[in-house]
């Protein structure tokens, strides 16, 4: 189902597409790629609503920094004083986080109407949606001419898969996620969800939030969720995910709630996930009110030969899948 959901003061329209199968209902906005809300039952069979959002576009508009439900790219996360060198130039970017550069830059994907396809329901069980646009050359200071699609698909046991695609005319770097946080209670701290990731070592950071270069153990920190426990707060940090790149996606984390026992469960075909426990979210939400569990390649890796590439050469095709599970106990 596609309605109206808004309008840009450019008198550009929005609308908002409601996907619904197997007992799931994903709303999903042209403004942003952003999944507005997702529907899942607890395991009373109560359905509600466990990604945080707004229900209107204003909201979106006056509280764009938390990135909520977003697409967001050029450049997913932190790219360290919003410069990178490629080829032996050095390319500078829009700087929205202090000196770097964060989620894009100031006016990334997150913050583009994006065109939208319906997917029907086909003999293979196609049913979704294909977002895509064009990032010119020099949008918010990347290079090259960069053609996306991104595909929201319900699968047929109601798993929401994200499905990315990018290929440029000239070399540059990509990394592209979804920006939901998660409260599987609908309402409250999220801080008592259980977490578990299959992730043995983790990216330190600086006081900007800028990974070291250091790929540390987790054992012994507080950094290790190997094993289901609570969540808790303090954590805005990239996890190095077991088993690197990938072509299919595999299962990564778990994130649970006691109170209603519903479970999502994420698969992909990433090398890292960023948890960010959102302790600094505003009004009208509260911190730690969500869960952030954002699939990546590592923060800053454009300066970092140490990390994997997320360098695009024309002729190639830039590749991310992840599927997000739903399920009780």
């Amino acid at each position: 189902m596609n309605e109206l959901f808004g309008t840009l003061s450019d008198g550009t329209p929005v609308h908002r597409w409601t996907l619904e199968r197997a007992g799931v209902r994903v709303r999903i906005l042209s403004y942003g790629g952003i999944v507005q809300s997702l529907e899942i039952p607890d395991r009373d069979g109560r359905a509600g609503n466990v990604v945080l959002g707004f229900a209107d576009l204003d909201g979106y508009l006056t509280h764009p920094d938390p990135y909520f439900g977003a697409l967001v790219g050029r450049y997913a996360n932190r790219i360290a004083g919003g410069r990178f060198p490629l080829d032996g130039v050095t390319y500078a970017l829009a700087q929205n986080s202090g000196p770097n550069s964060l989620h894009g830059g100031g006016r990334g994907f997150d913050k583009r109407v994006w065109d939208v396809t319906p997917l029907d329901e086909g003999a293979d069980g196609t049913y979704g949606l294909r977002l895509s646009r064009v990032s010119p050359h020099g949008e918010e200071g990347f290079p090259g001419r960069l053609e996306v699609t991104a595909t929201y698909r319900l699968e047929a046991d109601g798993s929401l898969a994200i499905a990315y695609e990018a290929v440029t005319d000239a070399p540059t770097v990509v990394n592209l996620t979804n920006h939901s946080y998660f409260n599987l209670g609908g309402s409250g701290n999220a801080g008592g969800h259980e977490l578990r990731l299959a992730a043995s070592r983790f990216t330190p950071v600086d006081e900007d939030l800028i990974p070291t270069g250091e790929l540390a153990e987790v054992t012994d920190t507080r950094f290790d969720f190997r094993r289901a426990r609570k969540v808790g707060g303090g954590y805005d940090h990239n996890f190095v995910l077991d088993g690197g790149v990938t072509e299919a996606a595999r299962d990564v984390a778990e994130l649970h709630d006691p109170t209603s026992g519903r479970v999502v469960t994420v698969a992909t075909t990433e090398p890292g996930i960023q948890l960010y426990t959102a302790d600094h979210l505003g009004e009208p939400f509260a911190p730690g009110d969500g869960i952030a569990l954002e699939t990546q390649h590592f923060p800053d890796s454009p300066n970092r030969p140490g990390f994997p590439s997320t360098v695009l050469r024309p002729g190639e095709v830039y590749r991310s899948r992840t599927v997000y599970g739903f399920a009780t106990r």
